[in-house]
Formats: C-alpha cells, sequence, structure tokens
C-alpha cells in the first residue's frame, strides 16, 4: 500500500476509516445512544419482574447458556460449568456467589447476576504500521487470552453486552495490541520486520502481560492471562518497495544458474562440433550428388518447359486468329441488322405519316359535312318560322268581332282581379256606340279603362 496518492493520503484515510469504526462498536455498548438504559424500564414493568410475571427461560440471549427456573421470588439460575458468574444482593457490598460455574437461589426483587464465558478467546491483528524508512508494513497476528481472576476482571472491564460479553473486552485488547505493535515496527527496518518478527513478539507480549496481568502479580491488573501472542505475516504495502527487496536475492540464485548452464552448454558444445563435423562431411556428399541429379533435372525439365511454351504461343495465336474473325463477323452482321431496322423504321414513319395524313382528311370532310348539314337545319327552321308567322297573322286578320268580344269577356275576371279594390263605386252609362262592331267594342273597353284609372288616382292624391 503506497502511503500517499493522486488524490490524498490512503493510509491517513484507513486510520480515520478504523477509528470511526471502533468508535461505532465502543457506541453500541448497552446503554448507548440508540439503545435504552436499564433504569429506563418504568415502575409497572419492574413490578411485574418482581412478581415474576412472564420472565424469559433464558436470562442472558448471548453465547452463554444460562437457564432460569422457578416461580416468583423463588426462582433458581442455572449456569454452565464452562462460565464465569457473580452475583450480587442488593444491601451487600460482597458478592454472595462468585466463581466458575456457580448455581445460586434468585430472588429477581433484590439480586442481579452477570454471567461471562470461560473459554479462552482469540483477537485478529491487522496493523498498518510505518517502519524506521517511512515505509508502509501491514503485521498480521493474532492474541489468545483468558479470565485468570474473574473477581478483578468483572470490576474493571465491561462485560455488559448480551449478544458478545467479550466484545468491548477484545476492542480495547486488540487496540492496545496494534498500538504496541505500532510502536516497535517504527523503530526497526524493512528487513528487520520481513526476516525477524520474534522483537514484535516480545515487545507485544510484555506490553500485554503488564496491562491484563499487571507486574509481579500485583492486583494493578484487569484479571486476564494472556495465553499466547503470534505475529502470522509481514507484508511490505508498497509492491515496488517488495519487488526491490526481492531482486537482490533473486539476481545471486540467477548468477549460480546461469553459470551452470554455461559449464553444461560448454560440454554440450564439444560434442555438438565433433557430430556436426561428421554431419557437413556426409551433408557435403550429399549435396554434390543431389546438384548432380538436380542440373539432369533441370536440363530436361527446360527443354520440356520450352517445348510447351512454343506450343502455347502457337494455340494462342490461332485462337487470337479466330477470335478476331468471330469478332469481324459478328460485327458485320450487326451493321446488316442495323440497316434493315432502319429501312423497316423509315417504312413505318411513311406509313403512319399517310395514315395520319387520311385521318385528318376524313375528319375535315366530316366537319364540312357537319356545317353544311347545319345550315341547312338553320335555313329550313327559319322557313318554319316565317311560315309559323306568316299563319298566325292570317289567322288574326280573319277573326271576327263577336270572337274577339267573346275573348275580352273571358279576360275580364283576370283584369279585375289585378286591378286595386276602389273605395267608391260610380256608375258610368255608355250609350251611342254600336258594341257590334270591333270599334265600338273598344271605344267602351277605353271609357271603362279611363273610369278606373281615374278612381285610382284621386286616393293616391
Amino acid at each position: 500500500m503506497s502511503t500517499t496518492t493522486g488524490k490524498g493520503n490512503a493510509y491517513l484515510d484507513q486510520v480515520v476509516a478504523q477509528q470511526a469504526v471502533l468508535e461505532d462498536d465502543l457506541r453500541a455498548r448497552r446503554g448507548g445512544p440508540g439503545e435504552p438504559s436499564p433504569g429506563a424500564a418504568g415502575p409497572l414493568l419492574k413490578r411485574e419482574r418482581a412478581l415474576g410475571g412472564g420472565p424469559p427461560e433464558k436470562a442472558t440471549p448471548g453465547p452463554v447458556d444460562v437457564r432460569i427456573t422457578g416461580f416468583w421470588r423463588w426462582k433458581n439460575v442455572l449456569v454452565p460449568p464452562n462460565a464465569f458468574v457473580v452475583h450480587t444482593r442488593r444491601g451487600r457490598e460482597n458478592p454472595l456467589h462468585i466463581g466458575l460455574g456457580v448455581s445460586f437461589r434468585f430472588n429477581p426483587a433484590t439480586d442481579s447476576f452477570l454471567v461471562v464465558p470461560g473459554a479462552t478467546q482469540t483477537i485478529l491483528i491487522n496493523a498498518y504500521c510505518i517502519c524506521r524508512e517511512l515505509q508502509g508494513v501491514l503485521v498480521q497476528g493474532y492474541v489468545q487470552w483468558g479470565i485468570q481472576s474473574f473477581s478483578i476482571a468483572y470490576r474493571k472491564l465491561d462485560f455488559g453486552d448480551q449478544a458478545d460479553p467479550m466484545r468491548l473486552v477484545n476492542l480495547q485488547l486488540r487496540e492496545q495490541a496494534e498500538a504496541a505493535i505500532k510502536d516497535k515496527v517504527a523503530t526497526m527496518g524493512v528487513r528487520d520486520v520481513l526476516s525477524d518478527k520474534q522483537p514484535i513478539i516480545e515487545e507485544l507480549t510484555a506490553r500485554l502481560r503488564a496491562v491484563a496481568e499487571g507486574e509481579d502479580n500485583t492486583d494493578q491488573g484487569l484479571g486476564l492471562r494472556i495465553v499466547t501472542v503470534q505475529i502470522k505475516e509481514a507484508v511490505v504495502s508498497s509492491s515496488r518497495l517488495w519487488e526491490n527487496l526481492q531482486k537482490p536475492y533473486r539476481a545471486e540464485q540467477g548468477q549460480l544458474a546461469r553459470l551452470a548452464e554455461l559449464e553444461s552448454e560448454e560440454a554440450v558444445a564439444q560434442r555438438e562440433m565433433a557430430a556436426e563435423r561428421l554431419k557437413e562431411t556426409q551433408r557435403l556428399e550429399y549435396e554434390r550428388e543431389l546438384a548432380e541429379l538436380r542440373a539432369r533435372n533441370e536440363a530436361w525439365q527446360f527443354d520440356t518447359e520450352v517445348a510447351e511454351r512454343l506450343r502455347r504461343t502457337q494455340r494462342e495465336h490461332d485462337d487470337s486468329r479466330a477470335v478476331a474473325e468471330l469478332e469481324t463477323e459478328t460485327t458485320r452482321h450487326a451493321l446488316r441488322m442495323e440497316r434493315e431496322r432502319h429501312a423497316e423504321e423509315a417504312e413505318t414513319g411513311r406509313l403512319r405519316i399517310e395514315r395520319e395524313r387520311e385521318l385528318k382528311r376524313l375528319e375535315l370532310d366530316g366537319e364540312l359535312e357537319l356545317a353544311r348539314s347545319q345550315v341547312l337545319a338553320d335555313h329550313e327552321r327559319a322557313l318554319l318560322d316565317v311560315e309559323r308567322t306568316r299563319l298566325r297573322a292570317d289567322i288574326d286578320n280573319r277573326q271576327t268581332p263577336a270572337s274577339l268580344q267573346a275573348k275580352l269577356i273571358g279576360l275580364l275576371p283576370e283584369i279585375m282581379a289585378k286591378l286595386p279594390q276602389p273605395e267608391e263605386l260610380r256608375m258610368v252609362s255608355i250609350n251611342g256606340g254600336d258594341r257590334t262592331t270591333v270599334s265600338g267594342l273598344l271605344a267602351e273597353l277605353a271609357v271603362v279603362i279611363g273610369v278606373l284609372r281615374s278612381a285610382i288616382d284621386e286616393p293616391s292624391k
């Protein structure tokens, strides 16, 4: 791992991330921000627990199988033989029971107890260190520890996590172990860290035992016992530095291998030269014989190729002449076909012109005949109109006064219906005149019409 990158210090980011994870683990302990403390239970819940209402069969849901039997205030706590337990009672300074696998009577109203696994714990360590040459080194190891004096340990350590009572203790020991490893590696070189891990183990063991067991077996320790401390692996974080550290040994081994190869190649070369001399002599004899055979074969092949080339050339010329004759004949045939096509097109054009001329002549004859028929029809129609007019005039001249008078009398109702309604009635007497003649009748009608007009003009004035 390189300690710096193009965007920032990767090592510092990793240390900060690990510190944040550690803080989250410590914050998740019992009574943390996200979990209510035991004292937050209401009085009704305390009373229900004191009366024994609905007690759980398993007091600690963690890795220790603790069973609680009995009813109300008369209960028994059964502890496995491989677990430490401390039993306290309200009003007493010292515990009632403390030890490994101790079962006891339990009163929920006044008693409290804590159960912790007694098995040996293993802590895995991944320490990202900086050595004396300011290079990153990853040291991996593990620490095994157990509880030596539970009477001291339960007072100084926090075993309150019900899911994993050893979690916080493991976190604290891991941080102390990583700090000790980093302090020791900071005083050592890269080669020393990779080749000899015993100084790191001794320093780590001394520091952890001083913290866990105390000095000279006094009660200043935590009541724990460090079983073993081992360093599994030490890896250089920078891949380039790791390759540079391996280059001297690789170069030395490569040199020895190369010298052995040269000695073997020299012995093999001498044998190869003798075999090569014999092989070359035999090869020259074979090549001479092959050269003679090749020369005879090439001469025969040359003669064969020349004859074949001559035959092919003659055949190509003959084929060229035949192709030229065929092309000439094809061209002539095409010209004849072209002339015949032109002649047919000319004849076809002449026939088309004659047909168009005949059609035009027929159209003109039809138009003339149509115009002549139209003129004759108009003339006959004019004659008929003249004859009709003459006949009407004759009919009008031949009418008698009696017929005219009858016709006028028949039209009088229609004339009277179209005249306006008179406001007054005047009697006009017409005397003198012969009504049997047309002139007399017309005179009477003129008088009537004059009277009507005068009657109409007076209201308008």
